[in-house]
Formats: structure tokens, C-alpha cells, sequence
């Protein structure tokens, strides 16, 4: 039964991947987050997403709780009408729809080619951000977790590959190996620090324990070397704002708990910026 629903969802990708190839970027973008806000809901637990909207945010009006929900959908179909595009935005035919904040950092990093630590979240089309560094020039690799869907997950990783970053690491032990192995030939790393890993260490994420990962504290402590956070907003429709906040230099000779932990602060501004560009469906707080 599992690989007949894997199955179907594949067919109804395929099916929406073929229209908005007729439809273009825009209405591909409005249709796939209306569509999201009426589907959404029937395929994750209202209650769970609201539960961790509480958590975080926990004066929170239902009237806003609500909105974030829908919005938070909305963003979440976007993102979907958008990946067949990724093509486009590599090749560049919409750079005029991506503005970068902080782009003197990027070119410090280009210019002294630094190995660093890219560190950021499920925020606003969060794809787009590894392929703007590997298209700008940046030898970079990624750590993602494949889909569970196996007829549809062979296809994401193909546009994953070619169109936003060639360097693909499944996450995972073998996967931090993997990323010691491409950082030791100056490749620098990105990596999401918002999802839940069975092997990370509790740290706490609004004030309450979440399982988080440890690699951009592990190779502080290993290699001293620099943690650039970076985030995209959606500003409105297909537009779109990257931004390089300020290096953070740790001292290796810090915990890896409060490099964590210092690391979840920056993120919990960034998702308290835009609530409704973070994907609330997960069971992050899972004990």
C-alpha cells in the first residue's frame, strides 16, 4: 500500500511538473500555493502545526495562528510551482528576481576563498539559496535527506544535482564523512540546521529541547574555520531577498553545545521574522 500512495503522488507530480511547464513561473508559483492551502491540511496534523506555532510564538492570536497556517501552506505550494523552474534561475533568466543583502561577505568569501561553515533554514523557496553560491562560484556541497518517496526521489536529485549544487550529501553518518572528506579539499558546506537528526544533541530551540544537528559545531572544534549564516526571504510572488548576515567567529575552543545553541538563537530571529515562511509540519520538538 506504502509504494501505491508513493506512486500516486508521483503521478500527481509528473502531472503538475507537466502543466506548469505550459503555465510559466508566475502562475505556476500562485496556483501550486493555492493548491497547497487546500491540500496541505489534509496530509499533516493541524493540530501538531499549530501546537509548534505555539511553542514558539506563544502570545500568538488565533485570528494570526490561522494566517500563519495558510500562509505557511502557501509558501510551502510555491516553492513546488517553482522547482521546475530552478532550471531558469541557474541559467539566469530570472536573476532580476532575486536580491542579494550582504554581498560584499559573499565576495570576501570568493575573493580569499575561505572554507566556511553556510548555515540556514526551511525559509521562504530555501532552494534557491545553494544554487545562487555555486552559481556565483563558490566550491560548495550540500547535505540533504532524500525523499522516502522512491519513484519521485530519483527525479528531485537530478534537478538537484545539475541545476542547484552538483555536490549532494545524504545525510547521515556516512554523510558527515562524506562532508569531512569534500571540506578537506576546500569545498565549503551549507546545510539546513532546522530539522530534527536522531544523532545530534538536545539544544534548546524556543526555550524548549530539540534535537539538533552538531556538524557546523564539529568542524569549529576541528578545523576553526568560519560559520556564515544565510537565509531567503520571499518578498512578494517570485521575488526574492538572500541574505548574508554577519560571520560568526567561534573559538573552537568553545562547547559544541553553546556553538548549538548559539546557532539555534540566530535561527529562532529568522524564523520569528517570517513565521509564515517556515515549515511548521515537522515534529521538531519530539521527545
Amino acid at each position: 500500500m506504502k509504494y501505491f500512495n508513493y506512486f500516486l503522488q508521483f503521478l500527481f507530480v509528473m502531472f503538475f511538473f507537466s502543466l506548469f511547464r505550459i503555465l510559466g513561473l508566475n502562475f505556476s508559483s500562485k496556483i501550486g500555493g493555492k493548491l497547497f492551502e487546500k491540500i496541505g491540511p489534509l496530509f499533516r496534523s493541524k493540530k501538531l502545526i499549530q501546537k509548534n506555532i505555539r511553542r514558539a510564538l506563544p502570545n500568538v492570536s488565533e485570528e494570526n495562528l490561522n494566517k500563519i497556517v495558510r500562509l505557511m501552506w502557501n509558501n510551502y505550494g510555491r516553492v513546488f510551482g517553482e522547482y521546475l523552474f530552478i532550471k531558469d534561475f541557474r541559467n539566469g533568466k530570472y536573476n532580476s528576481n532575486i536580491k542579494i543583502e550582504g554581498q560584499d561577505i559573499l565576495e570576501k568569501i570568493k575573493k580569499t576563498q575561505q572554507q566556511v561553515i553556510f548555515v540556514s533554514g526551511h525559509l521562504g523557496n530555501f532552494e534557491l539559496m545553494a544554487m545562487h553560491l555555486e552559481k556565483t562560484g563558490i566550491k560548495l556541497s550540500t547535505i540533504y535527506r532524500p525523499l522516502n518517496n522512491i519513484f519521485l526521489n530519483p527525479l528531485m536529485e537530478k534537478i538537484r544535482k545539475k541545476y542547484i549544487c552538483k555536490n549532494q550529501i545524504k545525510k547521515g553518518i556516512s554523510g558527515t564523512k562524506e562532508t569531512l572528506k569534500f571540506f578537506k579539499n576546500n569545498t565549503s558546506i551549507a546545510l539546513m540546521i532546522d530539522q530534527r537528526v536522531s544523532e545530534g544533541i538536545k539544544s534548546k530551540l524556543f526555550n524548549e529541547d530539540a534535537f539538533t544537528t552538531t556538524i557546523p559545531a564539529q568542524f569549529v572544534k576541528k578545523f576553526n574555520c568560519i560559520v556564515q549564516p544565510v537565509y531567503i526571504e520571499r518578498i512578494d510572488g517570485i521575488n526574492f531577498k538572500i541574505i548574508f548576515d554577519q560571520q560568526i567567529n567561534f573559538d573552537k575552543n568553545q562547547t559544541i553545545e553553546y556553538i548549538t545553541e548559539k546557532l539555534n538563537k540566530w535561527l529562532e530571529i529568522k524564523i520569528s521574522k517570517n513565521p509564515d515562511q517556515w515549515i511548521w509540519t515537522h515534529n521538531r520538538w519530539k521527545r
